[in-house]
Order: structure tokens, then sequence, then C-alpha cells
């Protein structure tokens, strides 16, 4: 009996190292110049495409525009009432003509959900399939060899909804707290925990990447990005954007308990509307799909005055270029290894942990000699629904692991800090 438990014990931890050590799925994230929009590829189909798709941190699901010459022999779309459709919590059915062998624009008996390209703020209907999907895989040091999952399932999304996406672009990632998500799928078909470090690099010209599973996170020289991480609790919205109560968010909110600016609390808003109440509305997310921080008008003003007020007396404050609301002359701004000398933002969280955005992650060069603070205002037309939208701008060289079975969220604030970016991770060498 004692050899037995012994055996046991053995096996336990060499499971347990296994899972350590095993390439886990890796996904390489460019910056587009042009629409400031994050970008992957993966492969899919048979034979094999490779397909860009757009970062959607809080995307219900991964969704591929059908309508772009989608052909595939493997293609397998979902029945109505199958346990893949009840992953989307849909009841959805979408009848047609049937066709040997499927096709994506030929369905019967398929369960339907609407995609949304949440870019472009657009949605439409589509239908739920799977196909084989391949994907670049890490040690969390070097890439090893890529990794191939035989049914991934996927939303079929359409040209309409295509528009405002990036050039060459033709879907979007979606990593939200859901079932069907690209975190969940992978984490259950490779088991191993459901969580997923995002490391966005700030730079066009080189590559971030968004680690699935366990660290480390290795960042060159040598730097483990994980083993710096501050925590705080992933907070469940029960209101899906579109305002169903029951059906959870899949988008990722974390509690704000204050914004300070240089250590000053900014108290000149409701600050009730950092919680989220019973319908859904209020809090903080956070999001790729916004460039930059995008908040509610009365607490966007309260920020921009207290960032100008405690901005020195010797920098000077220049026309506005949209769509900021308070730039400045560069010319008397100081630099540091953390960005430029400029006052501090910290949002003070539930945890009591403080995040902290220093000058790389809020202030934009917005043209030669002006750096601009790099928070926007939301419409004024309707209320915003979510007040706090941390953007990409604010979380680029920063690692950011969303740990969806413990629900937390670890957080490094500027690796910049560390000598270290998100653009340090080796995509060249398999060594």
């Amino acid at each position: 009996m004692t050899s037995f438990y012994s055996l046991l014990v053995l096996f336990s931890l060499v499971s347990l190292a296994l899972a350590k050590t095993s390439p886990r799925p890796i996904l390489q994230v460019t910056k587009d110049a042009k629409t400031l929009q994050y970008i992957t590829q993966i492969s899919q189909r048979t034979p094999l495409v490779s397909v860009k798709l757009a970062l959607d941190l809080g995307g219900p699901y991964m969704w591929v525009n059908c309508e772009r010459g989608y052909t595939s022999t493997t293609y397998t779309p979902a029945l109505c009432g199958s346990s893949p459709c009840q992953l989307l919590n849909t009841t959805s059915c979408t009848t047609g003509t049937t066709c040997q062998p499927p096709v994506p624009d030929c369905f019967n008996n398929t369960c339907g959900h609407g995609p949304d390209n949440t870019i472009a703020n657009t949605g439409t209907s589509g239908q739920l399939g799977a196909d084989i999907f391949k994907i670049q895989s890490s040690n969390g040091k070097n890439v090893q060899t890529a990794l191939t999952v035989p049914r991934l399932y996927f939303i079929c999304g359409s040209n309409f909804i295509n528009d405002g996406l990036a050039a060459g672009v033709t879907g979007m990632a979606g990593l939200g707290r859901t079932g069907a998500s690209l975190p969940a799928q992978l984490s259950s078909y490779f088991r191993f925990d459901q969580k997923f470090a995002l490391c966005l690099s700030s730079s066009t010209k080189s590559s971030g990447a968004v680690f699935f599973g366990e660290g480390p996170y290795t960042l060159l020289p040598n730097v483990d990005a994980s083993s710096s991480l501050t925590y705080t609790p992933l907070i469940i919205n029960p209101v899906t954007p579109s305002g169903f109560l029951g059906d959870a968010s899949p988008e990722y909110f974390i509690g704000v308990k204050s914004i300070k600016v240089n250590e000053k609390r900014v108290s000149a808003f409701n600050q009730s509307l950092l919680s989220i109440d019973e319908e859904g509305k209020g809090g903080t997310s956070i999001s790729t799909a916004r460039p930059y921080s995008v908040l509610e008008t009365t607490i966007y003003k309260a920020l921009v005055a207290a960032f100008v007020k405690a901005m020195p007396k010797n920098v000077e404050k220049v026309a506005n270029v949209a769509p900021f609301g308070a730039c400045f002359s560069s010319k008397n701004i100081g630099s540091t290894r953390l960005g430029p000398a400029v006052p501090s933002i910290d949002l003070e969280l539930e945890s009591k942990n403080v995040w902290r955005i220093n000058g790389a992650n809020s202030m934009v060069e917005a043209k030669k000699d002006v750096l601009c603070l790099g928070f926007v205002e939301a419409r004024t037309d309707f209320a915003p629904t979510i007040p706090v939208v941390i953007g990409g701008h604010q979380i680029e060289d920063n690692l950011l692991q969303f740990d969806i079975s413990a629900s937390r969220l670890g957080f490094s604030s500027s690796l910049l800090g560390r000598s270290t970016t998100c653009a340090n991770f080796n995509f060249t060498s398999t060594v």
C-alpha cells in the first residue's frame, strides 16, 4: 500500500512537471500602424490557410469571414442542440439546404449565433462550425513545434462585419470569459488550467504575445515577467453587453475603487460609477478593441483637470490634437526609463493593490514636440454602459495574466522598469 501511494505521489509530481514544461499555445501579436488594432495569425482548414484575426480580449469566441472564399474538406457544422451550441447558450437553429460535404454557406439544422465586430460596433447572424486549427507553441522561452486542434469551434461571419478591420484581417480572435473562447477551447483540449497572459508591444515594428497556460513567460534578457505579478479579483458582470440578464458578460472586469493623479485622489465625479449595478452598468473593463482608455464624460473631465493641474508649471499646454483633450509641448518634459516624466496615474483596486500608469502608458506623441494624455472621452450622445474601459495603449509593455480558473488578474505594471518589453519574446529561436 505504501509503495502504491509513493507511486501515486510520483505520478502527480511528474504530471505537474509535464504540465509546466509541455509546449503550450502562443499567439504572435503585431500592432497595425494605420488602425492601431492588435493582429494575430493562425492556420485553419484543409488544406491549411493562414488567417489574420484582430485580437478581441472580451470577445466570446473566434469568428471568421466565411464569405471570403472559405473552402475546407474538414469543416463540420454544429448541429442544433449539440454540446458546442450549449457552450454558446444559444437556442437559435438555422435550416436550409443540406450539402455534402458540408460548407459554411450551405447548412441545415445548424445552431446560429450573432458574431460582433467590437471595433466597428457592428453585428450580424452567423452559424457555428468547427475545423482544423493550427497554432504556434512555446515552452515559455522559445517557440516550439506548432500544435494542432482537430476541431476548434468558431462562428462564420460575413463581409458586413468585416468592415472596419485592418487590411488583410478576416475575423476576430475572442479571448473572453466563455466556454467557446480560444482560452477555453485550448485549455480543454490540451488539458491545462484556463489562464492566459497578454503582453502587447507598443511598437508597430515588433511583436507581442498571448501565452496560453501557466508561465514562465520569459522575455529577453532572461526576464520571467510572471515572477513579479500583483493580483486583483476578476469581477463577473451578470449582464451581457447587449443587456441580457443571466448570461454573464464575456468581458474582463476589475474593481477600481479610486483614481489618483500624483497620489492625489480624483474626486470630481460620482464614485458610484466605478461599481457595477444590478443592471450591469458601471465598473471597469479591459479591452484590446479600443486603442486608448475610454472614460465616461465626468470621469474624463475630472482626470484631465487633475492631470493638467499636476503638470509642472514650466510645461506649456498646447492646442489639443484629436481625439485627445489635454496636450503639452514636450520641450520641458524629461525622459525616464518609464517614459515621459509626467504625473503618475494610479488605479486603486479592490485588492488594495495599485496599478500605476506611468508616462510610457499615459502619454501619446501626437505630433512633433507634442505629447497628449492618451485617454479619450466616451461618446456623449448616450450614456456608456461601462464608464471606464482600459484600452490598448495603457496595457502595452505590461504583462496581464487572466486566470479564469482562480478568477483573478495578475498585472506587472510597466515592464520597462525591469529593462524589458513585450517585444522581447524570442519568436525566432527554438533552442
